[in-house]
């Protein structure tokens, strides 16, 4: 099998596990970000989370993993929209934003 065909099986591998690995995050995502609203009888909007950013970040014990950074929207009563945030290391919470409350 020529490299060029090889190195484009690899390629797509990344990518497909890319994707499947961002779909479980975000699925997790959703749920803390709902989980933490519901606690702090605040409205989770939308029922989903976008992404914002992705990077690389080292964990504790110094692996390198992406760091992603889902927003979503909340309200306290119904009439407003406020944005919030979850930070998720690999597939840990690092943080959950909701106005001037930051969870960890």
């Amino acid at each position: 099998m020529p490299a060029f065909e090889v190195l484009s099986i690899v390629v797509i591998g990344i990518l497909a596990w890319f994707w499947l690995d961002g779909l479980k995050v975000r699925e997790l995502a959703i749920a803390e970000a709902r989980t933490t609203c519901t606690a702090d009888g605040l409205q989770f909007l939308d029922e989903t989370v976008a992404t914002s950013s992705i990077r690389f970040m080292r964990n504790d014990e110094g692996q390198l993993q992406l760091c992603r950074t889902y927003s979503f929207e909340y309200s306290e009563t119904g009439d407003n929209r406020k944005p919030g945030s979850v930070v998720m290391l690999g597939n840990e919470v690092l943080m959950v934003n909701v106005g001037l409350r930051v969870l960890h």
